[in-house]
């Protein structure tokens, strides 16, 4: 198993399989795998239940860069996945303070853009309940989000605690 230089993990599908067959948890559409038709046709035949691998045309992308910029505006979730984040955001404050809190975020959030990142980052929570998955309860520089307490990536309420949210975002 190694990184490429697009930040994947490149594996064979000997060890894509034997990591399968194993229960071991790997999300396979985040896995490049060297002989993605050889891994699939192997799948149809011997295992249904695991999910067929899409090919990615690395060479559409002239840098790292845009790579990364492609990738990021494809999110694996449902579109429709909470299009009024926005308002259940601000209905969720109860003082003056959430609420100007949470308008300084979203322009950081906008302003570095990031926005389609609490969006998934909503879809990402909702799953997690949904399945009863545990995560933590905060933390590094996140924790100084308001706007991510609300969503529920972590637990640590940044009003109350004083944090600023430029630790996160780094914002000015």
């Amino acid at each position: 198993m190694k990184i490429n230089n697009y930040g994947e993990v490149e594996i064979s599908e000997f060890e894509a399989f034997n990591a399968l067959y194993a229960d071991k948890i790997i999300n396979l559409e985040d896995v490049y795998v060297d002989f993605i038709d050889q891994y699939n046709r192997a799948r149809k035949i011997n295992a249904d239940r695991i999910p067929e691998l899409k090919k990615i045309n690395y060479n559409r992308y002239d840098s790292v860069e845009l790579f990364d910029k492609a990738n990021q505006s494809e999110w694996f979730m449902p579109k429709d996945h909470c299009p009024n984040l926005i308002e259940i955001l601000y209905d969720m404050c109860t003082t003056e303070e959430q609420i100007n809190r949470v308008n300084e975020e979203l322009d950081l959030f906008i302003q570095h853009g990031m926005l389609d990142v609490l969006f998934y980052c909503k879809y990402l929570v909702d799953t997690m309940r949904e399945h009863n998955i545990v995560w933590g309860v905060g933390r590094g520089s996140s924790v100084a989000s308001y706007v991510l307490y609300l969503i529920g990536i972590h637990k640590i309420d940044s009003i109350k605690y004083e944090l600023d949210i430029r630790e996160f975002l780094k914002g000015e």
